[in-house]
């Protein structure tokens, strides 16, 4: 009889130990799979927070490939990754669910497989997407630096390359769930190291910033992300608000006097540069943006040209209407020509007024200071300012 009751007494208490480890276990979820030809490597799970990449767990992985790790659930939809020899695998969750992902050792990050997860899946066709374009890119650059093609040509490439994928990931992944990890995941993809949808400088794409920051902040106000977003689309509509209609400002009888728009802007210094006061030389006058996939390679050709014709009497003035005022300045510092910028941004009157469309934008003016041709209608850059110079 004792016996039997000491036995009781042992599965009571350990059963009453088992229920309040139990009641003190948060909810986690999990993420497993197999990783084959990585014998001996380190796979690593790792949080993709605001402030960084934070380790969270790693493993050697043995002869069969076999991982598994367990984390706290978040309290909303979050992103992790794996990483093995600097290859990462991006994925989300947003319950105590069980994702399940094999993938080779080589190849780890493009050739693996996503279960149990319906955002991960999507990151992963997102993933592979800009993967394929970022190699395009690659492609059109080195081709440009070959010069087997033209800049203006690889520009609109690239240029028509992100408007077909944006309109594809917007329709696709975006507006019909904004609500998910998947569409937040989509804003923040980047070709270049520069953000595919940009929230500061375009329109369009603070809307799309607008529809998944409304519909995360109505179910997880109180997260972190909900917050960065709401104010990611708070400067980013106040950057790109359309300004009180007000006159162009214009020096009286300017514009007849010497043929052209006149522009006058401060530059990094605060320093005013007048566009008249450049008369006697060739100008090609660029609107662009700084902080765009396409910069690097325009101011490459600018530089180029410059190079070139410079001490023949070539100017360049380069209007930024970057809504960040900071990066302008960070960038504008390492170049040799007058670089200026309207606070105005893609709202700049000075830009309506040379009608530009598209960012970057050039125009040539002659020694007369008269404007002689738009972009658009210059078939070879470079020969058209060897032209104009020759005059």
């Amino acid at each position: 009889m004792r016996y039997t009751r000491m036995n009781k007494k042992i599965l009571f208490a350990a059963m009453t130990a088992t229920m309040l480890a139990a009641c003190g276990t948060k909810p986690g979820f999990e993420v497993e799979g197999t990783v084959t030809g990585a014998e001996g490597k380190t796979l690593y799970l790792e949080a993709s927070t605001l402030n960084g990449i934070e380790p969270l767990d790693s493993v050697t992985l043995k002869s069969d490939g076999v991982y598994a790790f367990r984390h706290e659930r978040p309290a909303s939809p979050e992103f992790y990754r794996l990483r093995l020899d600097g290859q990462v695998i991006n994925f989300a969750i947003d319950s105590t669910e069980t994702v399940r992902i094999d993938a080779p050792g080589e190849g780890f990050a493009t050739a693996y497989t996503v279960e149990g997860s319906e955002n991960s899946a999507k990151i992963k066709e997102m993933t592979l997407m800009q993967v394929h374009m970022q190699q395009e890119a690659d492609r059109l650059a080195k081709a440009m630096s070959n010069h087997t093609i033209g800049v203006n040509l690889y520009q609109d490439s690239l240029t028509n390359m992100l408007a077909r994928y944006k309109n594809e990931v917007k329709t696709r992944f975006i507006y019909p769930a904004p609500n998910t990890a998947a569409a937040y995941f989509a804003l923040f993809q980047k070709i270049n190291n520069y953000l595919i949808f940009d929230p500061f400088n375009n329109r369009d794409d603070v809307k799309c910033y607008a529809a998944v920051a409304t519909s995360m902040t109505a179910l997880y106000p109180e997260a972190e992300r909900s917050k960065n977003l709401y104010n990611i689309v708070i400067k980013g509509m106040k950057n790109t608000r359309a300004p009180q209609s007000r006159p162009l400002n214009l020096p009286e009888g300017k514009v007849v006097e010497v043929g052209v728009i006149d522009i006058d802007l401060r530059d990094m210094n605060g320093n005013s540069h007048k566009l008249s006061d450049l008369k006697g030389k060739v100008v090609l006058v660029d609107f662009t943006v700084y902080q765009s996939a396409v910069s690097a390679s325009h101011n490459y050709m600018l530089r180029d040209l410059y190079d070139k014709y410079s001490d023949k009497g070539l100017e360049i003035y380069q209007v930024s209407l970057d809504a960040d005022e900071h990066y302008w300045k960070t960038t504008a510092d390492n170049l040799p020509w007058i670089c200026v910028r309207d606070e105005s941004g893609v709202y700049s009157s000075v830009a309506s007024s040379y009608n530009v469309q598209n960012l970057p934008s050039v125009f040539l003016v002659n020694r007369n200071n008269e404007l002689s041709a738009r972009g658009e209608t210059i078939k070879n850059l470079d020969e058209a300012v060897r032209e104009l110079l020759g005059k």
